[in-house]
């Protein structure tokens, strides 16, 4: 009983230390607040406000209930102990190495330690240079992040969408949601490279294919990032896809351009220009902070145009003929079981990035 006694001792050290470093006092007040804000009847009155808060809400909870749920079973654990039932001793010992597992699969949040860490994400993939191969090779890493996705409990969203005339995507963007979505993802960020026997080479011959994959913070306020209006010039223009009544026949997709960085963003998915225009503003504020981050600049004032990472050195190689093996070059971490790789197994190389920053 005493060396079990010394582990908890290190678990509640362990623990006080991570509530601490995860702020996890002010994130539970504010769940409390935002608790007694959507049940008031009114705030219904602005739907989209009561979805956010809502949203929110959930959000705060799913990161502060599992730590809330730790330590009150710690704290149960000591009171058992102190019962003196030799014919717990077994139950309790159990007991205590399940907490001191899921307090090591809780430390891993104390990696996201980035300032847009807790955000949600935008993924935005775009096919490179190279016809229906890229095009394919875009969709397979499409399939490849919503797989991830599916087993690991984040939300994605669609934005927009482009398909490739024979096979794949053009591009495709979708809002990621879930628990540190973009610390979680921000390792993805970059060109991704694949070599394989192409299936659209009549020859069959090995070719090289390139995707950029850019993961971005959400940032939904003007109050988080501000952007001055006058850098930006907005045109309206007819919706190209496919859509309901209207959304063809008006002025509803929106592009905006940042000209100090000639960063350009289109949306035209959405029902309305206004729609179209907030997703798009949501789109290019985190393209404008990846850009900061990126520059190491200390503000979007001093961002500098066309020095954002774009389609540079890879950060991964898919390797599918002669040989296979995923390999990344910032980590050097490798697997060699592509297809699960391409099936969405990816958090050994998120697992190592995370370790590496």
């Amino acid at each position: 009983m005493q060396e079990l006694e010394k582990r908890l001792d290190i678990l509640s050290e362990n623990l006080a230390a991570a509530w601490g470093r995860l702020d996890l006092d002010a994130k539970i007040a504010d769940a409390a607040k935002l608790e007694a804000e959507v049940a008031e009847p009114e705030i219904w009155n602005n739907p989209s406000e009561a979805t956010a808060k809502n949203q929110e809400l959930a959000k705060l909870n799913d990161e502060v209930n599992p730590w809330k749920l730790l330590k009150t079973q710690v704290e149960d654990i000591r009171e058992l102990m102190t019962l003196g039932d030799t014919d717990l001793a077994e139950e309790i010992e159990t007991q205590a190495e399940a907490l001191e597992t899921e307090y090591e699969n809780l430390k891993k949040a104390l990696r996201f330690n980035g300032p847009y860490d807790d955000k949600d994400a935008i993924l935005r993939i775009t096919a490179g240079v190279g016809g229906t191969e890229a095009m394919d090779w875009s969709g397979m890493l499409e399939r490849m992040y919503l797989r991830f996705c599916e087993r690991n409990g984040f939300k994605a969203s669609l934005v927009e969408r482009t398909a490739g005339e024979e096979a794949g995507i053009k591009t495709a963007v979708y809002e990621i949601t879930g628990p540190h979505a973009y610390g979680t993802l921000k390792s993805e960020h970059g060109v991704h490279r694949l070599v394989r026997l192409s299936p659209f080479n009549a020859n069959n011959l090995r070719q090289t294919s390139f995707s950029l994959v850019e993961i971005l913070p959400v940032i939904k306020a003007d109050t988080d990032v501000k952007i001055d209006e006058k850098d930006l010039r907005i045109d309206v223009y007819h919706s190209g896809g496919h859509g309901g009544q209207s959304v063809n026949t008006t002025n509803s997709a929106v592009r905006i351009t940042h000209l100090p960085t000639n960063t350009v963003v289109a949306i035209q998915n959405e029902r309305s220009q206004l729609q179209n225009k907030e997703k798009a503003m949501e789109i290019l504020r985190g393209k404008l902070v990846q850009m900061q981050l990126e520059q190491h600049a200390e503000s979007i004032d001093k961002l500098r145009a066309g020095e954002s990472a774009k389609w540079g050195q890879q950060i991964r190689n898919y390797v599918l003929q002669p040989y296979r093996l995923v390999k990344d070059t910032r980590t050097e971490h490798e697997e060699t079981d592509t297809d699960a790789v391409l099936d969405g197994e990816i958090m050994p190389f998120i697992d190592a990035y995370l370790e590496s920053a």
